[in-house]
């Protein structure tokens, strides 16, 4: 009798072991206890309302909760998202959108052509100055022609106006977007712990095709140095954006898969303070600049070389030639700098956000191009939170390495924050040239025209040293073997509702 009880209990032990290890491991076919850890360099700090949202990082994570009346694929495509169609007429004048039926909110109400009209006349205003979307200042009016037509006639006609539609649909009923972020995308929000992690879920109620993976935690690793500790240990499953040498010691456990940043990467210079108000000294350093060399340094080569302000994947706009405009001369920078005054070289300091290796280590390179020209950089690191306040946001710098983005598939989105009224302007440049050239690109419907303009502005930054341009960085993503799925999109996002558990 023993015997059977203690075999009657083993057998109890056992099953509910097996049910246990069972839940832990997941339902691969539906995905119902799937969950993956996501490493991210940054917390995101600067606000949870999309519209509000400036740091890429930040907007990369929000691309999985939110959705405009469009949205990208990633072949580059717009297509159909909180809208089921839409229409283009006078010339790009008049844009007509048709809703789709049965959208829902994350906190499951649906969506009206109220909640529309609402999102775009917030990103239009400008009673706290410039609209929330630069390319929102051109709307004459938002107009609800029924219950399932919105209407947006612009002032100016704008060929490329559908692109800023991916501008994220809100309830008008949210009173705290900043904190509690509902949006209609496959994921919605569930937690933010400050510095610690994100964690978002997967939305039943989703109209499109659903997510995969059911829990996702955006984990917060500001520690450059701890990232494949962090992934062989099994703390996060996937990094995206790690340096080819923290490729390197990753185990086979991991698939690194290559793609590119999407990024203008550059020594970003503040034009409106000493000495980078000259605009000699700004050549100067172009010229004491080899952009090869650092990718072959940080990337072991990999990354593609820019001139200005525009990577590849805007293939018709991207300039390659304006890579020649300043090949590496010493002595050409030498004697631009004594024309300018410094005859003996001078020192500044290039700051540079602490989360970001890649960054970091091409910052460590140009102090050393910039040695053989007599000037003397030196770095600050800072915590990312004081590098968006301080060098974005008030412009209390004198230079900084960074990537910046593109918000929308459109070569406006590159370059109007140069140009000298714009709130992003955050390098305080000022070119009348470069102002008259973009404002004929944003009023022409011609799509060569439009191009030729783009193409002037791209040429009036890279000779008038705006920057000292480098590269567009490769992207390394590390994810674990046990998923699959992951695309790379041409703008900086993630996408994690492709993620799905391996076969």
């Amino acid at each position: 009798m023993k015997r059977k009880a203690m075999k009657s209990f083993l057998m109890i032990v056992l099953t509910t072991l097996a049910i246990a290890l069972t839940g832990c491991s997941g339902d691969k076919e539906g995905g119902n206890s799937s969950q993956i850890t996501i490493g991210i360099p940054q917390d995101l700090e600067d606000s949870l309302d999309p519209h509000k949202a400036v740091a890429a990082g930040t907007k990369e994570v929000l691309f999985n909760l939110f959705e405009g009346l469009v949205k990208p694929t990633s072949d580059g495509s717009l297509i159909p998202a909180v809208a089921s169609a839409y229409e283009e007429s006078e010339g790009g004048k008049i844009y007509t959108f048709t809703l789709r039926d049965g959208v829902k909110f994350h906190d499951g109400s649906l969506v009206t052509a109220e909640d529309v009209k609402f999102s775009i006349d917030k990103c239009a205003d400008t009673n706290n100055g410039g609209p929330l979307v630069a390319a929102f200042s051109n709307i004459e009016s938002v107009e609800i022609k029924d219950a399932s037509t919105i209407v947006i006639t612009l002032k100016e006609a704008d060929t490329e106006f559908l692109a800023y539609m991916t501008t994220a649909i809100i309830p008008a009923s949210n009173e705290n977007p900043d904190t509690n972020p509902i949006g209609t995308g496959p994921y919605k929000f569930v937690s933010r712990s400050p510095q610690e992690n994100f964690i978002i879920e997967k939305f039943d109620e989703y109209w499109g095709e659903p997510a995969n993976i059911e829990n996702v935690t955006f984990k917060i690793c500001s520690n450059a140095d701890s990232i494949v500790m962090d992934l062989e240990g099994g703390s996060i499953d996937m990094f995206a954006r790690v340096t080819a040498s923290q490729a390197a010691e990753l185990s086979d456990q991991f698939e690194v898969l290559e793609g590119t940043m999407n990024l203008v990467q550059a020594l970003y210079l503040n034009n409106a303070v000493e000495p980078f108000d000259d605009p000699k000294v700004r050549q100067a350093l172009c010229y004491a600049v080899n952009p090869q060399e650092i990718m072959d340094i940080i990337s072991d080569g990999k990354g593609t070389e820019l001139g200005s302000s525009m990577f590849p994947t805007f293939g018709k706009y991207y300039m390659e030639e304006l890579n020649d405009t300043y090949n590496q001369d010493f002595d050409k920078a030498k004697e631009l700098l004594a024309e300018a005054g410094y005859p003996d070289g001078f020192t500044f300091t290039i700051t540079v956000p602490s989360n970001y290796q890649p960054h970091i280590d091409t910052a460590q390179v140009l102090v050393e191009q910039f040695k053989n020209i007599g000037v003397t950089a030196e770095i600050q690191l800072i915590e990312w939170d004081s590098w968006l306040s301080d060098v974005y946001q008030n412009r209390e710098y004198e230079s900084t390495v960074v990537g910046v983005d593109a918000s929308s598939l459109t070569g406006a989105a590159l370059l109007q924050r140069f140009t000298s009224t714009a709130g992003n302007n955050f390098i305080n440049y000022n070119n009348a040239d470069y102002d008259a050239a973009f404002a004929k690109a944003l009023a022409s419907t011609d799509d060569a025209e439009k191009t030729k303009y783009y193409k002037e502005c791209e040429t009036i930054l890279s000779t008038d040293a705006a920057n000292v341009y480098i590269q567009d960085l490769p992207e390394f993503v590390a994810l674990n073997k046990k998923y699959t799925g992951y695309e790379f999109y041409p703008l900086y996002v993630q996408d994690i509702a492709k993620l799905k558990l391996a076969e």
